[in-house]
């Protein structure tokens, strides 16, 4: 079976060829080529213009991952890669898909896997759904360091209401450092959990929870507790990706 990552495609026909219903939140893919996902885990997440996905085994063993910009418009969806894992050529060259989307399912015709069906995941916004990207740390004193500013070497992380994912990657160079993801919570007292299902440098930290505080101020998010190591981390992510 072909990797199943070029294909998410989060686009529109309707009778009249308007956009009907928005592609925002999670989505899982069900089936392909008329048989049902055995084994294997893929979850996309689209926000703000923005989209990724994981592909792992269901024992959260690495597959694939994609992810970059997305525009819906007359019964079209066209994509822009920042990475792509399984094949780095299609790094910010255009593509262009069509679908038939309704409330709960998007089904994807004539892919390398057949049809596709998609499914709508079932979640609330919270108050960190959205696109961020990695701006600065801050030391142990409480002070930020410099800014980094948007640039092709970049590192975002996406949220629906339910779902999580990061990646690192270069889209200059089609260079890609790492990606991981799975479910999240986040709640308005300040505490930030994730449930790590898929880490492409180290299938061992799949099934880890790590608590972290969480404030927002303005476009900001930071983000403080022990990463994945157990090591202290303080970081800022600012809303939005430009580049």
């Amino acid at each position: 079976m072909k990797p199943l990552l070029s294909l998410l495609i989060f686009i529109v026909i309707t009778a009249g060829g308007a956009l009907a219903q928005t592609m925002e939140g999670g989505w899982k893919l069900k089936s392909a080529g008329g048989q049902p996902l055995s084994g294997i885990e893929m979850i996309a997440i689209c926000q703000n213009g923005y989209f990724m996905f994981g592909q792992y085994q269901s024992d959260g063993s690495f597959i694939s991952a994609g992810g970059g910009g997305y525009e819906l418009g007359d019964g079209k969806l066209n994509l822009l890669y920042d990475f792509f894992t399984d094949d780095a050529s299609q790094v910010r060259e255009p593509i262009t898909y069509s679908a038939q989307l309704t409330d709960s399912h998007l089904t994807l015709k004539n892919t390398p896997n057949g049809t596709q069906v998609w499914e709508r995941l079932s979640e609330e916004t919270t108050p960190l759904t959205g696109v961020w990207r990695f701006a600065t740390r801050v030391d142990e004193e409480g002070n930020e360091g410099e800014r980094r500013r948007a640039g092709p070497r970049i590192t975002v992380k996406i949220l629906s209401g339910s779902r999580f994912q990061w990646a690192a990657f270069n889209y200059a160079t089609k260079e890609f450092m790492g990606t991981g993801g799975g479910t999240y919570q986040a709640t308005e007292g300040g505490e930030y959990t994730e449930n790590i299902e898929f880490f492409s440098r180290d299938d061992s930290r799949t099934g880890a929870s790590l608590s972290f505080e969480y404030r927002r101020t303005g476009d900001d998010w930071y983000h403080k507790g022990l990463n994945s190591k157990g090591k202290p981390m303080h970081e800022v992510w600012t809303e939005g990706v430009e580049n």
